[in-house]
């Protein structure tokens, strides 16, 4: 047993020393977060052994790269630029159609738009989905802008056209420039359930629609050399992915979203992330077994360690 231990902790030593000093393979602007390969969160031997011949095939949500390379690099025991290879992402709603046609065994990735469950339903595709982590919809503006806290009813408002200068919410007086994403991007299905709630969304011009998130944060950070323009994300793409470089996260209600407000609910448009399996997969295969993984302790911890906001909550310390 002291043996396993000290190659575990030199596993983590060498994973460390990795993620600190290699080159990230994920799209991101920061350095890759630590994969931590902790007794808590390898599997024991008398569980099922992943392999690179055997490992599903994954799919998700652009802001689940991150964790899926960290679940790849340490159940196959790999570094995680060892696994990046195995991650190729088609982002949240094409995701689940990839899922439903087979060109995928698991996704992991945020809510769908509600056509896909249209689609599913058409084509009698069965699945099975748990949640395993929460995220949180942010408002991100020019590091520029004044303004720090929006209420919600100003944010619907922006959204529906009605407010349009800065200085009505306490800024400048400058045009309010409201982006927003495609409408299959999950983040503008957040956006439509969380914030909007049945409000009617304004129709933008064509160029204020942007296709993917980076491209969002890029369009708002560089908009007309001012600080007019306002856009949407998820929590840990603009935070800990550090997509937000360079702008600044709203408050919502005078909450500032990170990690213990969004645990804690206190943060109000909270989102959730998900893996998600077709129904039929047996229980040894291997996406159904690491379905249940992720829903585990051992998974959940993992989780956690990415800073993901995992579903499952820990005591003070493990025995």
């Amino acid at each position: 047993m002291k043996k396993l231990c000290m190659i575990l902790f030199c596993c983590i030593f060498c994973l460390n020393l990795a993620a600190c000093g290699g080159t990230t393979t994920t799209p991101t602007a920061s350095p890759e977060p630590v994969v931590s390969a902790s007794p808590e969160n390898v599997p024991t031997e008398d569980q099922f052994v992943f392999t690179r011949e055997n490992f599903p095939r994954l799919d998700g949500s652009t802001s689940l790269v991150p964790l899926a390379e960290a679940v790849a690099a340490v159940l196959l025991g790999e570094s995680r630029e060892e696994a990046s290879d195995l991650i190729s992402f088609n982002r949240t709603t094409q995701s689940y159609r990839n899922l439903m046609w087979d060109s995928c065994d698991l996704i992991i990735a945020a809510t769908p738009a509600d056509t896909i469950y249209d689609e599913y339903a058409l084509h009698r595709f069965e699945y099975d989905m748990a949640r395993i982590a929460s995220d949180a919809l942010v408002f991100v503006v020019s590091a520029d802008n004044p303004v720090d806290s929006l209420t919600v009813d100003q944010i619907q408002r922006i959204y529906t056209g009605e407010i349009t200068n800065w200085s009505e919410v306490g800024g400048n007086d400058v045009e309010i420039i409201p982006f927003q994403r495609n409408s299959e991007a999950g983040s503008q299905t957040a956006m439509l359930r969380l914030v909007m709630d049945g409000l009617e969304i304004m129709d933008p011009p064509s160029e204020y629609i942007i296709e993917s998130m980076a491209g969002l944060m890029e369009a708002v950070r560089n908009f007309d050399g001012s600080e007019g323009a306002i856009g949407y994300s998820v929590y840990y793409y603009a935070n800990d992915m550090r997509m937000a470089e360079g702008l600044k996260i709203l408050s919502v209600e005078g909450v500032q979203p990170e990690p213990s407000t969004i645990a804690d609910q206190s943060y109000p448009f909270l989102a959730a992330y998900y893996t998600v399996i077709a129904a039929s997969q047996p229980e040894d295969s291997p996406a159904r077994i690491l379905y249940n993984w992720l829903q585990s302790e051992e998974g959940q911890r993992l989780i956690e360690s990415q800073s993901y906001v995992p579903v499952m909550t820990f005591g003070e310390a493990s025995s």
